[in-house]
């Protein structure tokens, strides 16, 4: 506290000298770290007292002793009428006390004016200072504001650019991952699809390994029994040689069973040598029938196997013909029935024919065209369902031209109970394989659907398409199909084609 009263007035005392001006005489004196300066009232222009002297010697509370007046003759009555040096000692104080109280109230007046006004100096000083300050750190403020904006609207447009670029690329990943699992889907039919082809060949594989195991087993029998039979005819010869050559008299016998035993080996040889083509081959019939309808004419009614001679030709084949379906005499031209045959085949197949005749078979394009085209026939497509549901189609004229036309189709006058529309392909449609497209479609519908068929653009129909069992649940679009009769929901587990004359 007393520090600060020390800093306050050495500040007044700065003030009041500044505004008196630097003609007082000042007096500092040093009290420790704290230092008082004192400004003196001016004497110049102060008159002494009349009886003030100077003496040197030093001051004291009692006045000096009075030298007595000589010119006074009366000392008793000038003491009376004289003050005594307390009183004016006493009046010199109170003027000095005056003075002293009057020039304090003027400083003191004066210090607050100079207090007053520095003090609004220095106020407004401070507000312009921070007016100053604030308006710098202001101005700082908005460019440092400028500046991040800048900032931030680069990075947004980065980060928009950025975001741009990688919707772009997820967008590209999505349209890969699409065509992928397209292609993924696809391979996966196909596996499926191979795999039940596979299954089918296996099965086919192993029917035809216990059907080729039983014939060897029965050819090798045979073969031994022909061995033991030629032994026993070597021993004979032996034993007759012998005979022979002790009996010299009866040589004309001799010379006869001789003959008859080389005849009997010679006919042993021949059997051992034709010993693997020995099979259960039926009956031929006459080969002066062109068809089935003629050998029906001529009173067989026996559904089986017939051989018949093509129009024009030499040529004999076997068909089988169905004598008891609507009125009999057909020749058959294909079959389905359990799907032992395999009918994805290439052009030089169903050109010749193929599979068992008593079976599953496709009677062949070159065989179908030489009968078609030397009479009018009708063609008899005959279908069954996997639920037992059994239909037909009808076409009162059908024939297929060469090969070199690529055995394009002919069929008119439709009708029947599969569906009220033809499932077959327009007349004029050409045959295609899965090595000869021939179609109406860049898809290739032979490999696309399987089989051999007169496809134009797929078209509604497909007999020779994958046999699938029964069991099967799944639709597939390779299958057999007759599409307006059940539409591609046809499960089928026979299907026939046989022709007859028109006016049989």
């Amino acid at each position: 506290m007393g520090r600060l009263l020390a800093l306050t007035l050495a500040y007044l005392a700065y003030l009041l000298a500044t505004a008196i001006g630097s003609e007082r005489q000042q007096h500092r004196v040093q009290h420790g770290p704290c230092s008082y300066t004192f400004i003196l009232p001016e004497v110049e222009h102060c008159h002494p007292l009349k009886d003030f002297q100077v003496t040197n010697t030093l001051q004291r509370d009692s006045p000096p002793e009075a030298v007595p007046d000589p010119s006074q003759s009366k000392p008793g009555k000038a003491q009376k009428e004289r003050p005594s040096w307390q009183e004016r000692k006493l009046e010199s104080l109170e003027s000095a006390m005056e003075n002293n109280t009057q020039w304090l109230q003027k400083l003191e007046n004066f210090i607050q004016e100079n207090v007053r006004s520095g003090m609004e100096e220095m106020k407004r000083t401070a507000v312009h200072t921070q007016t100053a300050a604030m308006l710098e750190m202001g101005t700082n403020l908005l460019s440092q504001s400028a500046e991040q904006t800048r900032k931030l609207t680069d990075v947004e447009t980065q980060v928009l650019n950025q975001t741009s670029r990688l919707e772009i690329q997820l967008l590209e990943y999505s349209l890969f991952t699409n065509r992928l699992e397209k292609h993924i889907l696809l391979q996966t039919q196909e596996i499926s699809r191979l795999s039940d082809k596979n299954s089918f060949l296996e099965e086919r594989l192993l029917a035809l390994e216990a059907r080729y195991g039983r014939e060897l087993q029965g050819l090798e029998s045979e073969k031994q029994q022909l061995q033991e039979l030629l032994e026993r005819q070597s021993r004979l010869v032996s034993q007759l040689q012998g005979e022979l050559g002790s009996s010299t008299l009866n040589s004309t016998l001799l010379q006869r069973q001789q003959a008859v035993l080389a005849d009997t080996v010679q006919q042993l040889l021949a059997m051992v040598n034709h010993c693997n083509e020995i099979s259960n081959v039926p009956k031929e019939e006459p080969l002066s029938f062109r068809d089935c309808a003629e050998i029906f004419r001529s009173g067989v009614t026996e559904s089986g196997l017939y051989s018949i001679r093509l129009p024009n030709s030499t040529q004999t084949v076997k068909v089988f013909c169905d004598m008891k379906t609507r009125g009999g005499g057909w020749t058959v031209l294909q079959h389905r029935i359990n799907g032992s045959v395999d009918f994805h085949r290439g052009w030089k197949d169903y050109k010749m024919g193929f599979g068992e005749t008593s079976g599953e078979h496709w009677l062949g394009n070159d065989i179908i065209h030489k009968l078609t085209s030397s009479q009018e026939y009708s063609l008899h497509v005959q279908l069954k369902d996997r639920e037992g549901n059994e239909a037909f189609s009808h076409y009162d004229r059908f024939y297929i031209d060469g090969e070199d036309n690529n055995y394009s189709l002919h069929a008119e006058g439709f009708g029947g109970s599969a569906g009220r529309t033809s499932s077959l392909t327009h007349t004029g449609t050409q045959f295609s394989t899965k090595d000869r497209d021939n179609d109406r479609c860049t898809c290739k519908c032979a490999q696309l659907a399987s089989g051999g068929w007169w496809f134009e653009a797929c078209g509604p129909s497909n007999l020779n398409g994958i046999y699938y069992p029964a069991s099967s649940s799944v639709v597939r679009y390779n299958g057999i199909k007759w599409y307006y009769w059940k539409g591609p929901n046809l499960m089928a587990t026979m299907t026939t084609m046989m022709v007859r004359p028109t006016h049989f």
